[in-house]
């Protein structure tokens, strides 16, 4: 049975608050949240020094079709990638940037699993 649609937002904006909350006790400061433009959303914007790093955070409770780093597929990292290109576009000057996942498989903040570039991982570049 699927989980209401409520529930899985309200789940959602909890990972997303405890993500941001973990990248910040780790020295990222958070640029906007949920950040949507024609090819999709994104998560969180941070800064980490000098780069900008767009975050895709993802919440899997139930290993039964992979965990939360399954549901990262070569797709999704492309619509990433071009949230992304879009988002720089409105810049000024393009930054060094990357593009991170955090993985939560219940709302635990001692459960995180933080990926940096992922995007590179699929093949996609810069």
């Amino acid at each position: 049975m699927r989980a209401d649609p409520a529930d899985r937002s309200r789940a959602g904006r909890q990972a997303e608050s405890l993500a941001a909350a973990f990248l910040e006790s780790r020295g990222l400061a958070i640029v906007a949240r949920n950040v949507r433009n024609r090819f999709g959303e994104i998560d969180l914007i941070a800064r980490d020094r000098d780069t900008l790093v767009f975050v895709e955070v993802r919440l899997r409770r139930s290993a039964r079709f992979g965990g939360a780093s399954a549901s990262i597929t070569a797709a999704k990292r492309r619509r990433i990638v071009a949230a992304a290109e879009r988002y720089l576009s409105t810049l000024d000057r393009t930054p060094p940037c990357r593009i991170d996942a955090v993985l939560l498989d219940s709302l635990d903040a001692t459960r995180i699993e933080w990926l940096r570039d992922v995007a590179s991982a699929g093949g996609i570049s810069w």
